[in-house]
């Protein structure tokens, strides 16, 4: 089982121009490579039989003929081979040349794409040797010993995904093929190219083939002639890109003097996903086909074809092979929340600011004189206390409007009191400390509840009066109450309902708590005063707590969250390809397992991810009635937006599948 993923390549071959037995030799090495290597699809260069830079030899019929019996050699070498090969040759069709690109499998011609967008400045004049394919009717030529369909518009549908397929110049338009392409259902675009160097050009393209992935959400392959096209005015360096949905997969390197192969597996699970949840993709193609039928019967009775080449595509389906063995080679990334390198700083900064301001706005509009928040010691209300002092600071409030209010209870240590009473009086913010001992003392006495009893009533009831604390604090001082609560207990339901689960703002509300953490150390190592930045260190080095059961002898925390929910790490994974990308537990466990391999062994990745499936359905309700907060990233669980599911929906198909795992 592939779990959606495609493998496919960019192979570069060596050539010599205008010896076709030479450069079939090469792509037949290259295809024989690719086919052990499981790879479902190859894609090489443009006119990649014969080379690029043939220049008049293309008029040349022996170059023609021997381009064909090139394409007859390739096809009888792959014959007994499952891959599909996608190579570049010139054919003769109704009197005209055109640039195409051969799909072969199995010993047969599938299909022939022409170039549709023919260059015709400074170096190149293809215009001088070749035709359009938007220029010539549509049909078929015997070559081969086959009749071919000849289309611009062709669409190949295999097994595991459906692709398209255009050359070089056509991906530079200002309306490429490859638009049409994918709106009609491609999943993955074939360019092959023959991209010549100039200073500067490489990053544009790099850009242009991002730009086109993320538009058309779709992957794409790309492959340029390299090494041996002829060098007599430019230089062909060999680019190979693999790009899905604009995140580049991977990439050859330029110069070198042999042959290449880059090699990818796309996730066309995930483009059609993601397909499905942008409306505006399906809301285009929809315009796009009532566009082009409107425009045909505007003009019923008049010369119609251009109309109707412009729209339609032709799906070819391709031969049904024995399933391949399967294993991913992608490099997952274990924490698709937090970046690397200096994109992370650049993370950081642009979720900060878009706390800050969602909060100064909510102060603006409420006319709150105080904003109130409950100050634990602990990462999340660290984070909402800076967000406040941020916001203040840009609203030009005095920060004693900021009102933190520390509620030691029956589990605080002395290490998250004093941490928390540091850090507010370095910031200069109102400090009040009220304890919930007695009151919680009494409660339990009214209840009828046992002290040495530590289950969910004990713990609960010690959230809910901290809460009942803070709202009646906020009202006393004309304020509001600033929640704490992030993404990942939101996901896990790991909050009191009507505990620490309500607020009047939520700034964290769609923060993950691995993200938490590095906003935290963020903020610290750009603080200038040393007091401050040791205080907000230790916090992030602090063990993950709600502080609900009491300390061991030692005063060391005794309630580890991740103990007993599991690692906030793995969670987080789950929560962002269930969230965002929809996958069942059986591709994000593929997943888990090759981003943590090293970290957690099988079971316990098995483990924990049905505990996240199960929480994830049982604690809905708690969602379903969520204060307002910020939207940072892709993935939010606000119940006016992003995610609107039924607090009482079945997660049985998920625990079954999780249960099946092995």
């Amino acid at each position: 089982m592939n779990h959606g993923f495609v493998k496919v390549a960019s192979a570069i071959p060596s050539v010599k121009v205008a010896d076709c037995q030479y450069n079939v030799q090469q792509i037949e090495s290259l295809v024989i490579q690719a086919e052990g290597k499981g790879i479902e699809i190859i894609c090489l260069p443009e006119l990649s039989i014969t080379a690029y830079s043939c220049g008049d030899l293309f008029g040349q019929q022996l170059l023609l003929d021997e381009a064909e019996m090139g394409l007859i050699n390739l096809m009888n070498t792959t014959r007994s081979l499952n891959i599909i090969s996608i190579v570049g040759l010139p054919v003769p069709y109704r009197g005209a040349l055109l640039n195409c690109a051969a799909v072969i499998q199995r010993g047969k011609i599938l299909g022939l794409v022409p170039k549709t967008f023919l260059p015709n400045y400074k170096e190149f004049y293809e215009k001088r040797w070749f035709q359009s394919g938007a220029d010539i009717p549509e049909g078929t030529v015997l070559i081969c010993g086959q009749q071919v369909k000849v289309s611009p518009r062709l669409l190949f549908n295999t097994p595991s995904c459906v692709f398209g397929v255009e050359l070089c110049e056509d991906l530079w338009a200002p309306v490429p093929p490859s638009s049409t392409l994918t709106l009609a259902g491609a999943d993955i675009i074939f360019n092959l190219s023959a991209d010549s160097d100039a200073v500067g050009k490489y990053t544009y393209l790099q850009s242009l083939l991002a730009q086109q992935s993320a538009r058309c959400i779709c992957g794409y392959v790309f492959s340029s002639c390299g090494f041996g096209e002829s060098t007599q005015d430019v230089v062909f360096s060999g680019k190979g890109l693999i790009y899905e949905n604009g995140t580049l997969l991977a990439e050859t390197k330029r110069h070198l003097y042999t042959e290449q192969m880059l090699e990818a597996e796309i996730d066309v699970d995930r483009l059609r996903s993601e397909r499905r949840m942008n409306t505006t993709f399906a809301a285009c193609a929809t315009q796009f086909h009532n566009l082009t039928i409107s425009q045909f019967n505007n003009f019923k009775g008049q010369d119609n074809s251009q109309i109707v080449k412009s729209s339609n595509c032709q799906i070819i389906d391709t031969e049904r092979v024995p399933a391949r063995p399967f294993s991913l080679t992608r490099i997952i990334d274990p924490h698709p929340f937090v970046p690397t390198g200096s994109r992370l700083d650049d993370r950081c900064q642009e979720i900060f600011d878009i706390q800050t301001e969602g909060l100064a706005k909510r102060i603006q509009h409420t006319g709150a004189e105080t904003v109130v928040v409950g100050i634990s010691g602990g990462l999340d209300s660290t984070l909402a206390l800076l967000v406040c002092v941020s916001a203040f600071d840009r609203l030009g409030k005095n920060r004693r409007g900021i009102v933190g209010i520390t509620m030691p209870g029956f589990g605080t240590t002395d290490r998250t009191y004093t941490n928390a009473v540091n850090l507010m009086k370095l910031l200069g913010i109102t400090i009040r400390e009220i304890s919930i001992k007695e009151a919680c003392l009494q409660h339990f006495a009214d209840l009828g509840h046992d002290l040495d009893k530590h289950d969910v009533t004990y713990e609960n009831g010690q959230a809910r009066e901290r809460t009942q604390i803070l709202m009646d604090a906020a009202n006393q001082m004309n304020g509001f109450v600033v929640g704490t609560g992030d993404l990942s207990e939101l996901a896990l339901g790991w909050a009191t309902y009507n505990g620490d689960h309500m607020s009047m703002y939520g700034v964290n509300a769609s923060v993950p708590k691995t993200l938490v953490r590095h906003l935290v150390n963020w903020v610290a190592e750009r603080t200038k005063d040393e007091s401050t930045r040791q205080t907000l260190l230790d916090i992030v080095d602090t063990p993950i707590s709600p502080e609900l059961i009491p300390a061991d002898e030692q005063g060391n925390i005794t309630q580890k969250t991740e103990d007993l929910v599991g690692p906030y790490e793995l969670h987080d994974f789950f929560l962002y390809y269930l969230l965002r990308w929809g996958f069942r537990p059986a591709k994000i466990y593929l997943l888990a397992r090759q981003a943590f391999g090293q970290t957690y062994d099988d079971a316990t990745i098995r483990k924990w991810l049905r505990t996240f499936c199960r929480r994830f359905f049982a604690q809905q309700y708690k969602r379903s009635c969520l204060p307002d907060g910020p939207k940072v990233g892709s993935c939010s669980l606000s119940p006016r937006g992003d995610w609107r599911m039924p607090s009482d929906a079945s997660a049985n198909l998920w625990l079954k599948e999780c249960d099946e795992l092995g």
